[in-house]
């Protein structure tokens, strides 16, 4: 499966592997705090999905400095294992 990341702090989108590990590198760096400011779940009629968006703020450990962004993540049960 292919993995399709929209990330917070890049306006790149992420479409293969080593360019989701390579964000995520990158970012990990700046030592963020996040927090969720509003979030909504919503779950699927079978209990076999699920979804969590909202905003959320990371202050950045390394400078202090903040991002408030939108989230959306879908979680699915597959072989009965919560996957995104």
């Amino acid at each position: 499966k292919s993995p399709s990341l929209l990330p917070t702090v890049s306006d790149t989108p992420r479409t293969d592997f080593d360019s989701v590990k390579d964000y995520f590198d990158a970012f990990l760096k700046k030592e963020p705090q996040g927090e969720i400011v509003e979030g909504f779940i919503t779950i699927g009629e079978e209990g076999d999905w699920a979804s969590d968006t909202g905003i959320y703020e990371f202050t950045m450990g390394a400078d202090g400095s903040k991002v408030r962004a939108r989230y959306s993540y879908l979680y699915v049960q597959e072989d009965g294992i919560w996957k995104i």
